[in-house]
């Protein structure tokens, strides 16, 4: 049973609802290989161990009974943290928040439990999310699976890094310049960027501004599609969530199952840095190999990308709004506790003028629209999903790129901000490894609003390359992590909450 922890989720489920494992088998499989290999890489940082066995008996008997089962029924979840639920700790990796325990769950949180998904804890985060680096001060930091001394990006790098090591089933995670992409592409797994308003968020500030969004992680398209079935729907707290009284606009079957699309029929374009981007040149070489496999299988498959055009510029001026929003007054009344990526937000913040940022928020605008017309010669786009090898998690972000100075601590996301900006679905799927031997992630785009497309593209691309050892998804070595010392400047993760 002690593989069970590594089975996709939807297989998982299969078997629940066959009967041929139980809730709670599932559950002491993660349990154990939390306990076995956590420590090696830091990932999960608040366990209640005892809340999610209590969950998975009530599970198991349900079973029994032949009652009505929901489509996650006895899946471990991780909950990132910067996400409430109940009876749990929402540090957002702020010293300021050390001991902030959630009264009760977010909507996210709330509709996946009643699916029957199972929260065995937190999974850590950059301090208020700011950055791709998974460190902070209360818990430290997370490394990565295939090479603990490496960053495991972030700001969902917790969540990729569980998943990865076979902790949990699924684990949610958000995203503004990359946050769901970047975690999956260092960590080797699948996170899913939706269209902006498809997921609620009730409790997200600055809530017209479409570049941040929940979504789901997995280890396989089916795992991301399964949680992203029940993750959307509607909800009037959110204004980005088209409701209309009465009606339900999207049922989860549109989502999943889930069948691959036809690549043949499908126009593909593809680019390496959207003419903008700082991307390593080994990242590149690797993207131009990959895509020789890849190519071939589109109707065509075209280097191009639109005008990106300004996008720097506006990602800088709207995401220090987001900031402003969540972390003013922390930086007024507490400076001391606010660290070096925070402080950089807010301060840059402060210093726009309203007419700094009603230009921010026209670029945006210039940008979705040239996005928009690019798609009406092309179905999809690719690229990679990361300008950058996973680099040392002490370097707290990449001052340079090919020698290059970046512009800010968050230059170097570009590629996953930049369909940010223009509210475009975009996926980060696993596609093998880089020279370097970490895992590279594949960026999909799709137009705004073809969420569903973007995940049949890439159940194609990962049915097709399922078998080719270059090009599978890769795996950490766990018996590796199971000898491996606890990682330099680990927090206690066990909170009293815990076993």
């Amino acid at each position: 049973m002690d593989t069970l922890c590594d089975l996709p989720a939807t297989e998982a489920r299969c078997l629940i609802g066959e009967k041929s494992i139980a809730p709670s088998e599932l559950l002491e499989s993660c349990i154990n290989r939390i306990e076995q290999v956590n420590p090696a890489v830091n990932a999960l940082v608040a366990c209640d161990f005892a809340t999610a066995r209590a969950v998975a008996q009530k599970q198991d008997k349900a079973l029994l009974r032949g009652e009505p089962l929901g489509p996650l029924h006895g899946l471990p979840l991780g909950v990132k943290d910067m996400i409430d639920a109940a009876g749990l700790p929402t540090t957002f990796g702020s010293v300021a928040k050390r001991h902030n325990v959630a009264q009760q769950d977010e909507r996210l949180v709330a509709v996946l439990r009643a699916a029957g998904a199972n929260v065995v804890g937190k999974t850590n985060v950059p301090e208020w999310g700011a950055g791709g680096n998974s460190r902070n001060a209360v818990y430290g930091t997370t490394g990565n699976p295939f090479d603990t001394t490496r960053s495991a990006a972030g700001s969902s790098g917790g969540s990729a890094a569980a998943l990865a090591c076979g902790m949990v089933s699924l684990a949610t995670g958000s995203d503004t310049g990359g946050s769901l992409r970047n975690p999956a592409a260092f960590n080797g797994v699948v996170g899913f960027r939706p269209t902006a308003g498809l997921i609620p968020a009730e409790k997200r500030g600055c809530a017209w501004l479409q570049i941040s969004t929940l979504g789901p992680m997995g280890r396989t398209v089916d795992d991301a599609a399964l949680m992203f079935s029940v993750m959307q729907g509607e909800d009037a707290r959110d204004p980005l969530s088209h409701v209309v009284p009465g009606r339900q606009l999207r049922q989860p079957q549109e989502f999943f199952p889930l069948a691959a699309i036809d690549l043949s029929s499908q126009r593909l374009a593809w680019s390496s840095d959207f003419g903008f981007a700082p991307t390593e040149q080994g990242v590149v070489a690797c993207f131009h190999g990959k895509m020789q496999h890849i190519a071939p299988l589109f109707a065509s498959a075209e280097q191009a990308t639109p005008d990106c055009q300004g996008a720097n510029e506006a990602f800088e001026t709207l995401r220090s709004l987001l900031f402003l929003t969540a972390t003013r007054e922390l930086y007024q009344q507490q400076p001391q506790s606010v660290g070096e990526n925070v402080r950089m937000n807010i301060e840059e913040g402060l210093r726009y003028s309203a007419l700094d940022i009603a230009r921010g928020l026209d670029l945006q605008t210039q940008l979705y629209r040239r996005w928009e017309a690019f798609f009406h010669d092309y179905d999809y786009m690719v690229s990679p999903a990361v300008t950058i090898s996973p680099r040392p998690w002490t370097e707290l972000y990449p001052r340079e790129i090919n020698g290059q100075p970046t512009r800010t601590y968050y230059h170097w996301l570009a590629l996953a901000y930049v369909t940010s900006l223009a509210g475009l679905p975009s996926l980060s799927l696993p596609l093998g490894r880089d020279a370097q031997g970490m895992p590279f992630g594949l960026q999909i785009i799709g137009k705004r609003g073809d969420d569903t497309g973007v995940l049949r593209v890439a159940k194609a691309l990962e049915q097709k390359f399922s078998h080719d050892p270059q090009l599978a998804r890769p795996q950490p070595d766990i018996a590796a992590l199971r000898q491996a010392s606890p990682i330099a400047s680990m927090a206690d993760f066990y909170l009293p909450l815990g076993k």
